[in-house]
């Protein structure tokens, strides 16, 4: 996959090859996606509603799937994307739309699965807000995402486990560099506090963490 000079998802080749493209920058991804779905057994009721927002090509509902369909729940991915809803596969609705702007209706589980970092800042607060007041009791969201780096030597240490993660899978070091320079303006890491006011950290690598909001 040719990697633009500024990064979009609003581009055919890159849909087309997202999931390998994902995996191999992101060597955690199935071992995040595996821990989002064990929460979704903990979170999700028998006939609830589940969002999966930012849904790209399906991965956090094609892992639903089971859970899904033993529950009688719903499922309604939001992507704002055309060309990576072409390769939408999942159960369950997709809506091609501005999460921000999306009319959620009450919920039981949400997944912002690598999404805000995507989002402008201000935007964030209102996306945040939006989906805690549709979020039922006994619900919850999850949050993963990339964070701003701490400061200190510790912030060395974390980017270079993440550099390290793909060395390891086997991405060329032209690739990531490439990569990292076609975020510039477009990636803009989440601050902890952001997210912090509820919420649980229940995992971290490199720079990288995910959380929990419950209802």
């Amino acid at each position: 996959m040719n990697i633009p000079q500024n990064w979009t998802f609003e581009n055919t080749e890159i849909a087309a090859g997202f999931d390998r493209h994902v995996r191999e920058q992101l060597p955690w991804y199935d071992l995040a996606t595996g821990a989002i779905i064990h929460f979704a057994r903990h979170y999700i009721p028998r006939n609830g509603l589940v969002y999966d927002i930012g849904a790209s090509t399906g991965n956090i509902g094609r892992a639903l799937a089971s859970v899904l369909q033993d529950r009688h729940a719903g499922l309604i991915g939001i992507e704002s994307s055309p060309e990576m809803a072409e390769q939408y596969q999942a159960p369950g609705e997709l809506v091609i739309a501005d999460a921000v702007s999306f009319s959620y209706q009450p919920f039981d589980f949400a997944v912002l699965f690598l999404v805000m970092m995507f989002l402008p800042i201000q935007q964030r607060p209102r996306l945040l807000s939006s989906l805690r007041k549709s979020l039922n009791p006994g619900g919850a969201i999850i949050i993963f995402d990339k964070c701003e780096a701490t400061s200190g030597y510790l912030a060395t240490a974390l980017w270079r486990l993440t550099l390290a993660g793909k060395i390891a899978s086997g991405v060329a070091a032209q690739d990531i560099i490439a990569k990292e320079l076609s975020l510039a303006g477009i990636q803009r890491p989440v601050k902890r506090e952001e997210i912090s006011c509820g919420a649980v950290q229940w995992f971290q690598f490199g720079d990288f963490a995910g959380w929990i909001i419950e209802g």
